[in-house]
């Protein structure tokens, strides 16, 4: 049976939807991946782009508010901003609440290759930290 994880951040725009692109590829079918935002925006298309370069396909996901899930139960909700940490509504049944404060990408300023230097920076982070959760979950 896969374990079911919520990534969640304020935007769903880069963070969750990179962690989410992550686990997908990463674990195969050990885990179901999802992501949603306390106030969703759409997908920053530097992050789609700087997932495209790792190998990960994340173009056809969407941003979705919190409120979708929840009524759902999951394994694990991973908050990966203090924001999404503090307005973190509560979900049925019994989960383990793992926090991740990572750098919002989309804060960064100056020009596009400037930009796209955070993004890749902020992407092998959050590369890392799913790694580890996998390793760590999967025992």
């Amino acid at each position: 049976m896969k374990k079911r994880v919520l990534f969640l951040c304020t935007g769903n725009s880069c963070r969750s939807q990179m962690a989410e692109g992550f686990l997908r590829s990463l674990a195969g079918e050990r885990f179901e991946a999802l992501s949603a935002g306390i106030k969703p925006a759409s997908v920053n298309p530097l992050a789609v782009k700087v997932m495209q370069e790792a190998g990960v396909d994340i173009s056809r996901q969407e941003s979705k508010p919190v409120s979708l899930f929840l009524k759902q139960q999951f394994d694990f909700v991973i908050t990966v901003c203090d924001n999404a940490r503090q307005a973190c509504p509560f979900f049925p049944g019994t989960y383990k609440a793992i926090h991740w404060d990572i750098e919002d990408p989309a804060a960064a300023q100056g020009s596009e290759e400037e930009k796209l230097t955070v993004f890749r920076k902020i992407r092998e982070r959050i590369r890392e930290r799913v790694a580890s959760f996998i390793e760590n979950e999967s025992l």
